[in-house]
């Protein structure tokens, strides 16, 4: 038997944040009604050995209008994407950039120094570094029994 390494950011946590924009799209491009949830954006997780980066794709989002939180181990991504006013004389013939408000929240892993996390905001991908700490890993004691 071979032992899987957990990773704090993965599958359960993409499956439930993927499938509403699944339906979300669905429904806009078929003219389905009723159901046009918020937009999320597409992030990319990755691990150094001194921090966790998370990069979200946010094309034509200012960074004022984009909200980083953390509280009680989870991190939080939240903001809007506004629609440009229409041109006079433009008629739009498809449009297919989703709009309005975005939010995504990840569980963090207990070793990180939250207090030092930052985020910048570049050419449209905001990338959240999550600085590690060191934990002093316990030797086990071996107890005698009487």
């Amino acid at each position: 038997m071979s032992l899987i390494r957990w990773e704090p950011f993965t599958a359960m946590d993409e499956a439930l944040t993927r499938l509403p924009a699944l339906f979300g799209r669905w429904s806009r491009t078929t003219g389905g009604g009723g159901f046009d949830p918020e937009w999320v954006p597409a992030v990319d997780i990755s691990e150094t050995g001194g921090e966790y980066l998370i990069k979200a794709s946010l094309p034509a989002v200012k960074k004022e209008d984009v909200k980083v939180t953390v509280e009680d181990g989870m991190l939080t991504l939240s903001g809007e994407r506004r629609q440009s006013e229409e041109q006079q004389g433009e008629k739009f013939h498809k449009v297919e950039s989703f709009y309005g408000s975005f939010s995504r929240s990840f569980a963090l892993p207990d070793a990180i120094d939250d207090s030092a996390i930052r985020a910048t905001s570049r050419d449209g991908v905001l990338t959240v570094h999550v600085p590690k700490i060191k934990v002093e890993t316990r030797k086990p004691t071996t107890i005698k029994v009487q």
